[in-house]
């Protein structure tokens, strides 16, 4: 019998070498304990990929769990601690002849044993293996040839932000100038893209979108997600539902409105004022030549054919509860108890069942939120964008 359940495949462990948190990550408390546990109880997430499972000490971490009887190995791929089932995974940088810029890509594997082959095989194309996401000195199409060979899902990663992604600086048009089409099993579109925003893109037009948080703290996770229809949350079902196949796919699309986005809009590095015109080489309003081009832009330049008919399952813009003004900690907390997780309070509580927790005019801001009706300050250049409840419909 087949389900739908969430989930979140991109997610940071705040270590570094010999498994020390560090500050780069963003939070000292985002261990693989830490997440794990935020994951099943406080997010509601059913499947989850943690993308530093190439570091020995996290595979070690992973063992020890088991060895603990607290997590096991499912027969179908994946650790299962308590309700969420943990992929191993890699965040990988490559920069090779091919590229003009730096591309990001995640690669997932069944098993540990299989991570622990990936990440030996890796030790020799890396100068640290302990650390997160670092540069891989081999071409993307061996990398993907390995990852073929181990059994796993390659798919490129945040493909159009404007610095080391698919589309942002690693090719000029096609993602052939440095994959082969055919050893790719996803695209992660990234927080300043859609779905609806790329359908002139006829070469993406073959691959499932995945939509996933990025997550460098344990409030990060499932910023963005997807559900899935799978018969289990493990590594086989979801490479079911990448391929569309015995009726696995993925339902929905969970993420943030794109004007959300860090680099939803064009953005001048030295004043930092925003650029909405085409045609600019110029900042307008400084002079300067500096300029971070937004994933509008961008996404506008790779369009190359009419809106396509590709069925697509839904994608549902999500505001987080942090991004929501009035709404800090102690209200999440409040928020938690009462109903479980933060997918209940975005999407299943009703307007009434709010009031009773929150105040009004907070309850008021979420309804809002799910019905597309709050102002936006369109974020871009590395900046967030922002709630303007002043001016929400």
């Amino acid at each position: 019998m087949l389900k739908e359940i969430y989930a979140d495949l991109h997610i940071h462990i705040g270590r570094t070498e010999k498994g020390r948190a560090v500050k780069i990550t963003g939070s000292r408390n985002l261990t693989l304990k830490n997440i794990l546990e935020t994951a099943t109880s406080r997010k509601g997430l059913d499947l989850i990929g943690i993308i530093d499972c190439h570091s020995p000490e996290v595979i070690e971490e992973l063992e020890q769990l088991i060895r603990d009887g607290k997590a096991k190995e499912l027969s179908g791929g994946g650790v299962r601690y308590e309700k969420t089932t943990l992929i191993p995974g890699s965040e990988i940088e490559i920069y090779d002849k091919n590229c003009h810029g730096p591309i990001h890509v995640l690669a997932y594997f069944k098993t540990i044993e299989k991570m622990r082959e990936f990440s030996i095989w890796m030790s020799s194309h890396q100068k640290n293996i302990h650390l997160s996401s670092q540069r891989i000195y081999c071409d993307g199409k061996t990398l993907q040839q390995k990852v073929y060979e181990l059994g796993g899902l390659f798919i490129p990663a945040h493909v159009f932000t404007p610095f080391k992604s698919l589309y942002g600086k690693g090719v000029k048009k096609s993602l052939s100038e440095v994959f082969n089409p055919k050893l790719i099993d996803g695209i992660e579109l990234g927080l300043s893209s859609d779905t609806y925003m790329v359908k002139g893109m006829s070469e993406l037009a073959p691959y499932s979108f995945v939509t996933n948080s990025d997550a460098h703290s344990l409030g990060k996770l499932a910023r963005e997600y997807q559900k899935i229809r799978v018969a289990d949350a493990n590594f086989e079902e979801l490479k079911k539902a990448l391929h569309q196949k015995e009726g696995r796919a993925i339902v929905a699309n969970y993420g943030l409105n794109p004007l959300l986005g860090k680099y939803h809009e064009t953005v001048c590095a030295d004043c930092g004022e925003q650029i909405a015109e085409e045609g600019h080489t110029r900042c307008p309003y400084c002079g300067k030549e500096h300029l971070i081009k937004g994933v509008a832009k961008r996404i506008a330049e790779l369009s190359d054919s009419p809106l396509q008919e590709v069925e697509r399952p839904p994608y549902i813009h999500q505001v987080p509860l942090d991004f929501i003004p009035g709404i800090g900690p102690k209200t999440i907390t409040k928020l938690l108890d009462v109903f479980g997780t933060e997918m209940n309070i975005l999407h299943e509580a009703s307007f009434e069942e709010l009031m009773e927790v929150i105040p009004v005019k907070l309850a008021n801001s979420i309804h809002l939120a799910r019905t597309g009706k709050l102002g936006i300050t369109v974020g871009g250049g590395g900046v967030y964008g922002k709630i303007d409840v002043k001016n929400s419909m």
